[in-house]
């Protein structure tokens, strides 16, 4: 391209020649040798966002998700930020990540390792660099490695990686962010702030430019983001384009890099949450099942955002309450569902600990609610942004007395779709609570989703009784199906009258119970109720390898995706193992202690410290081993392939 057209071109999209200087005066050799730009092509990539909490890398990495799902890649997401809500800047506890693994393979981590890392200080490279690919690409924010960053970061006095040589295994792009964003904004009458937080705009536009990716996607969605301020919307539209000019015009970048499509089922897809997936799972099931859908919650990370996505759903007939508390939450949700509503409750595990009586209260009374429980590292506040599997022994038995409820698990953020509508169906089918648990690596990552249709979706059979269901018009409110389950009566219905409440009930009268042999046969009627749910749940089934192996690796919950991966990788190097992943854990599928005993050994991997391994030793008495994880992080396929090796070669000798 001439020169005066890229000038005119450049200036066309509101670049001055003075906000453009730092390229400007290089495009000219850029043009003359133009073959110095060289683009690979590659089965994936993964890319690491890494900056200050108040840097953006949260929404710069999911507007370049939004994109790369958009041209058709599948991908696996990882947004890691701090507990803190404003931590301190510049320091290594206030690094906040957003990993993307993209591809034209099935994806189903964010990645062991990044093959690109963005760096917007010193802290964020120092937290960062150790998983980075010998041989991977560093594009550094020059400004954020000061003296003062340096120091903040730990650095050794008077020393910079970007200076001593420490990063030779590396492609380091020294690249001052921040002073091109704010040469960019000079003259838009924007303040040192707003100029600031377009920085993450240039990082955007320039990451786009490496991976040849359009920014029209991310030019609509700031367009209707800051429709009511129109000079933030322009500012950052501005810095977007200046970091696509820059990667294209400067000559320290010699290669850029291309991505294929997956090749994934036909279909629509969208790029998808697993909180946000959980939020569509109920409206699902309340279309599907006829009834109103009512949202009882309190704020908690990371399960916040179903309630906020919830309430976007008012047009619907949806129902969300903010409540004071988290009792208040559950209990509200109880009296919708005494109400004839799907009732639903959301939090995570200290909002667990605090809902443990309602939900035994809604256990004796027998009625439909589904708990949604997003686990977080605990104890207490613990690890509130971090992710873990530790509340699996709570939602068995985290309740006084003989309180036994269904209890699912979601596998992967799409799958929190079907995971919250199966609890639902579970729920208002068996006139039980049900607690359905994800965590937060998958509440917050992200991935394609393939829309179902509404015929796809399993039907979900809701019958309200009517008329008396005993002899000469007598009411029997607890008199039991050949499901063991008792019939739901709405609040008003005429002749229907009867006491509910969380004293012991005689069987099929309901009447209130202190008769020990009655309190007895109650108890085991709520047990074998709930067993008997096996009977409408999948038998279980390898996900991947034989049916009988050397090894199989047992897992629940979002330890799916790094199993899945380690096993494949496993069996294409001529491993003999097996993958099964449980959705349903009470009650276990009726095939598993069969199907378990055709494995020579079982690994159950688990963020916690072995709570689906005591289950499964107590139950079918079989020496699982486990692979315990408690650092709020997900498992990497590598320490899983690791551990399939060593186990099978002890095996073998």
């Amino acid at each position: 391209m001439p020169l005066s057209l890229k000038k005119e071109r450049d200036l066309g999209r509101g670049l001055t020649t003075e906000q453009f200087k730092y390229s400007m005066e290089k495009v000219e050799r850029k043009i003359s040798d133009s073959s110095t730009i060289k683009t690979k092509e590659a089965e994936s990539i993964v890319i690491r966002f890494s900056g200050d909490s108040g840097d953006g890398m949260q929404l710069t990495g999911m507007q370049f998700t939004d994109t790369t799902a958009l041209l058709g890649n599948d991908l696996s997401t990882f947004p890691d930020f701090p507990s803190e809500i404003r931590a301190p800047i510049g320091t290594i506890s206030g690094v906040s990540g957003f990993q993307v693994h993209f591809g034209s393979k099935e994806i189903y981590t964010p990645g062991d390792e990044y093959d690109v890392l963005v760096a917007m200080n010193a802290a964020a490279l120092k937290v960062d660099l150790p998983r980075l690919k010998k041989g991977g690409v560093i594009v550094a924010n020059i400004s954020g490695f000061d003296k003062k960053n340096l120091g903040l970061a730990q650095y050794p006095a008077g020393s910079s990686p970007l200076e001593d040589n420490s990063l030779d295994n590396f492609i380091v792009y020294k690249v001052d962010i921040t002073k091109h964003t704010k040469d960019v904004l000079s003259g838009t009458g924007l303040g040192t702030k707003e100029i600031e937080r377009s920085k993450n705009m240039f990082v955007l536009g320039l990451l786009f430019w490496m991976f040849d990716k359009a920014m029209d996607s991310t030019i609509k969605f700031i367009e209707e983001k800051f429709a009511k301020k129109p000079e933030i919307a322009s500012a950052n539209i501005k810095t977007l384009k200046a970091g696509w000019d820059y990667g294209e015009n400067t000559e320290i970048f010699n290669t850029r890099f291309k991505v294929n499509a997956a090749q994934l089922p036909k279909g629509i897809y969208r790029n998808i949450t697993g909180n946000h997936a959980t939020a569509i799972g109920l409206i699902a099931a309340a279309e599907k099942s006829g009834l109103p859908l009512f949202l009882g919650s309190y704020p908690i990370t990371p399960a916040t955002d179903i309630l906020h996505e919830l309430s976007k759903y008012k047009a619907n007939g949806v129902k969300t309450f903010q409540a004071e508390d988290e009792i208040a939450g559950v209990c509200s949700a109880i009296g919708a569902s005494y109400a004839g509503n799907l009732a639903i409750t959301t939090t995570s595990g200290p909002g667990m600990a605090l809902k443990t009586e309602a939900i035994g209260l809604a256990t004796i009374l027998e009625i439909p609610l589904v708990i949604v429980n997003v686990q977080r590292g605990g104890p207490s506040t613990g690890l509130p942004t971090k992710t873990e599997q530790a509340d699996l022994l709570m939602a068995m038995y985290g309740r006084h007395g003989e309180a036994p409820v269904p209890v699912i698990a979601a596998a992967s953020p799409s799958d929190c779709f079907n995971a919250a509508f199966e609890a639902c169906r579970i729920a208002v089918e068996h006139m039980t609570p049900v607690i359905l648990l994800t965590d937060g690596y998958i509440a917050n990552g992200s991935e394609p989703w393939r829309f179902p249709s509404a015929d796809q979706l399993k039907p979900i059979n809701v019958t309200f009784l009517d008329k008396p269901n005993g002899t000469d018009g007598v009411l029997l409110p607890y008199k039991r199906n050949e499901q063991l389950v008792r019939p739901w009566i709405k609040p008003g219905t005429k002749g229907l009258e009867h006491r509910i409440g969380g004293l012991e009930k005689q069987n099929e009268t309901g009447n209130v119970s202190y008769e020990p042999l009655n309190h007895e046969k109650m108890v085991q009627l709520r047990a074998a109720k709930v067993e008997k749910i096996a009977d409408s749940i999948p038998l279980a089934k390898p996900d991947s390898g034989k049916e009988k192996a050397k090894l199989l690796i047992l897992g629940w919950g979002s330890t799916y995706g790094s199993i899945k991966t380690a096993v494949r990788e496993s069996i294409a190097d001529g491993y003999d193992v097996a993958h099964i992943h449980l959705r349903s854990i009470n009650p276990f599928p009726k095939n598993l202690g069969e199907l378990l005993k055709g494995y020579e050994n079982i690994l159950i991997p688990e963020m916690n410290s072995g709570q689906l391994l005591q289950l499964i030793r107590a139950k079918y008495l079989v020496p699982a081993i486990g692979l315990s994880k408690v650092q709020g992080l997900p498992f990497t396929t590598t320490e899983l392939k690791e551990k399939i090796k060593e186990m099978i070669s002890m095996d073998s000798k």
